[in-house]
């Protein structure tokens, strides 16, 4: 899939409903199967040699899905067995028309029939799943695994939530998942991503025009959801033009600021500021000597740097300490309303009081960048990490950016988009921290909220995963000349 191609995802519900205004349109429910199940062969076909393959049927439309694969192959030659859950009596609708185009046998489901078989198609149950795996099928499902055969899921693998990623019980894991239209939000959540294996979206004739009657708010994050409002520098524009970040240093951890206000300069911001203690301060210029510095003690004093409006952005959190000043330093940059990016102590801070918080923040553009222990301690909030994410918005009115290997970043207006490229590197000491500063430098040049807290993941993410193994913080900035210019050729800015 193109970089910027296709990147709404689907909850199951809009999926049904794209499946219900194509057939509105006058594509049958039939062909849709017979298109969806020959994709998924044709896929099969194109990755490996004819071998003895189980193709494992369940009750519903995943399982004919699963006969028409069955009817592809065999018709191409290869050795099919095809197995049931549940009897053939039990389908209905398009399965059971599919189902009776079937002319091998029908075997009915055992962990056993897996045995000799050298691919496995799992057409059990589809991205619609709600309940535990149990019985025949939960026995077989983890059968697969065992087997080390190649596993190739149609939809999502048996067991995964489509909305949720979740692992309901069990879950199959997958070499290939084969799926249709549009990706699910199970696909790039954790643990349903590393289930899917390789993930492709097939064609099946359903019109892109669906997507108007939808109108879905999440989206896989890529350069196609931000790269019109990314902020390039102006042939005409000047420092002061590029904005002018303010980061807040601390006392005994220096390096977080450091790291951040090093990817705020590489991101593009025209200015950056490290405000700190003066005992602080000579700290933060040995390694950066167009750094800038300012002394502050008290949120007064820090209130009077921030009298200059042209400081328009700050970040607070990595290394500030969790305190009452962190706290206070908080609420002076939110009453004076700067662009505001709240990470690490700064969160943590508020953990008991975050009703001050949230009405500070209320009508300040602000991103909160917790990873999952800052977010419950700042929260309490249960359920998948979509849905946490996108309540936190709502409920603190900020960008909410959870962190993780399938980061989260969800808006107040309900937009929401999920991270697929962070590689496992980028668990590194600091990465939190470039991150953080990496936003502060979008936001500055006059990026909007959702869309710099976005395009800060993804640059993060498209450095690690260029870079390989053997990362740390300091060579994430180092890394953005290199990918900027990438960026600007793939979005094929003039």
């Amino acid at each position: 899939m193109s970089e910027l191609g296709k990147p709404e995802l689907l909850t199951v519900d809009q999926m049904y409903a794209a499946d219900a205004v194509a057939v509105a349109s006058g594509v049958t429910g039939e062909a849709l199967m017979e298109a969806a199940g020959l994709k998924v062969a044709i896929e099969i076909r194109a990755r490996w040699a004819s071998r003895p393959v189980a193709v494992l049927c369940g009750p519903g439309n995943n399982g004919g899905d699963g006969f028409v694969v069955a009817r592809h192959l065999a018709g191409a030659g290869w050795p099919v067995s095809l197995y049931l859950l549940g009897g053939r009596e039990a389908l209905i609708g398009d399965a059971a028309l599919h189902a009776g185009r079937w002319t091998g046998d029908i075997h009915p489901l055992s962990p056993d029939a897996l045995d000799g078989s050298e691919l496995i198609v799992d057409a059990l149950f589809g991205a619609g799943l709600a309940r535990p795996l149990e019985g025949l099928a939960l026995e077989t499902v983890n059968r697969i695994s065992e087997t080390g055969a190649p596993c190739v899921a149609i939809d999502v693998p048996s067991g995964v939530n489509g909305d949720t990623g979740m692992v309901l019980g069990a879950a199959a894991r997958a070499e290939l998942t084969v799926t249709f239209f549009r990706r699910k939000p199970g696909h790039l959540l954790m643990p349903g991503r590393e289930r899917a294996g390789s993930v492709v979206v097939a064609d099946i004739g359903i019109p892109e025009t669906v997507l108007e009657e939808i109108a879905p708010d999440l989206r896989s994050n890529n350069p196609g959801v931000w790269g019109d409002s990314f902020p390039w520098p102006s042939a005409g524009g000047h420092k002061y033009t590029r904005g002018h970040g303010v980061i807040v240093g601390g006392m005994s951890m220096g390096g977080a600021a450091r790291l951040g206000s090093l990817a705020a300069r590489r991101s593009g911001a025209g200015l950056v500021t490290v405000a700190a203690s003066p005992e602080a301060l000579g700290d933060y210029t040995a390694d950066q000597p167009g750094l800038l510095t300012l002394p502050f003690r008290t949120a007064e004093e820090f209130g009077e740097i921030l009298d200059d409006e042209r400081k328009n952005g700050v970040l607070i959190g990595p290394g500030s300490g969790v305190s009452r000043s962190t706290q206070d330093v908080v609420l002076s940059a939110a009453r004076r309303g700067r662009s505001l990016v709240l990470d690490a102590d700064a969160l943590t801070s508020f953990q008991t009081e975050t009703d001050a918080l949230f009405t500070a923040i209320a009508d300040v553009p602000c991103v909160l960048t917790p990873h999952e222990g800052e977010f419950s301690r700042l929260f309490r909030m249960t359920g998948d990490k979509l849905t946490r994410a996108r309540r936190a918005a709502e409920v603190s009115g900020s960008v909410v950016l959870l962190k993780g290997a399938d980061t989260v970043i969800a808006s107040p207006d309900g937009r929401a988009a999920i991270n697929e490229n962070a590689p496992p590197t980028l668990a590194t000491a600091g990465a939190g921290d470039v991150l953080a500063g990496t936003i502060l430098g979008l936001l500055v040049q006059g990026m909007p909220v959702f869309e710099a807290a976005c395009a800060a993941v993804w640059l993060n993410g498209d450095v690690a995963t260029s870079f390989g193994y053997g990362l740390i913080a300091e060579d994430l900035p180092a890394g953005f000349p290199t990918a900027l210019s990438n960026l600007r050729e793939m979005l094929k800015v003039n």
